[in-house]
């Protein structure tokens, strides 16, 4: 089972900006690398480990991304569980699905700077060397928990589009969202549209 590279999981608000030449990520950051994770490793036949790859590529792992079959099964798992939190049909749902995720999944809170690479900040893995499926459960409950914290709305939801799947993280502000991307809110206009159509027609 192979251990995960060292990078930054910063808790806090809008801290995009290079500090000591690495990169603070937001908690929006983060919490969309784990919606990106969740959609990658649920709803069908397991991904590749390259495909796991290159989404945390994506999402700001640098160097070698060594993620093994046997890592990707657990992290289906976890995602699995995460999915949950998009999935509650409201807030109070999804509190009790991250407290649940909290309780059973994390470790105790702990400051790490990954042996001087880092900033300081907060990790709830069990070590700086921390399987995959350990450290995606836990950077992501804690992205998850401050969101929700800070807006005291959802989190996220799945999209509603009808052959779609997905997961999505919310905006900081504006109506809820409803679907994971533009491309899926276009769609289901348009069929919308023609439904409508056709029962005009019909009618």
């Amino acid at each position: 089972m192979s251990s995960k590279n060292r990078r930054t999981d910063d808790p806090r608000k809008g801290e995009g900006a290079k500090r000591g030449g690495h990169t603070r990520h937001s908690v929006q950051d983060n919490a969309q690398r784990t919606a990106a994770l969740v959609n990658v490793l649920t709803g069908g036949s397991p991904p590749a480990p390259a495909d796991v790859a290159d989404v945390l590529r994506d999402h700001g792992e640098t160097g070698p991304v060594d993620v093994s079959p046997a890592d990707v099964a657990e992290l289906r798992i976890a995602a699995e569980a995460l999915r949950g939190v998009f999935a509650a049909p409201d807030l109070a749902e999804a509190v009790t699905c991250l407290n649940r995720l909290l309780a059973e999944g994390t470790g105790p809170v702990r400051l790490s700077a990954h042996g001087g690479d880092t900033p300081w900040h907060i990790h709830l893995d069990s070590g700086d060397e921390a399987p995959w499926a350990e450290w995606f459960l836990a950077s992501s409950c804690m992205a998850l928990a401050v969101l929700i914290w800070d807006r005291q709305r959802p989190p996220g939801g799945v999209c509603a589009a009808r052959r779609c799947t997905n997961v999505y993280v919310e905006g900081g502000s504006g109506a809820p969202r409803r679907y994971c991307s533009g491309r899926c809110a276009t769609r289901e206009r348009v069929a919308t549209h023609r439904r409508s159509r056709l029962v005009r027609d019909d009618g």
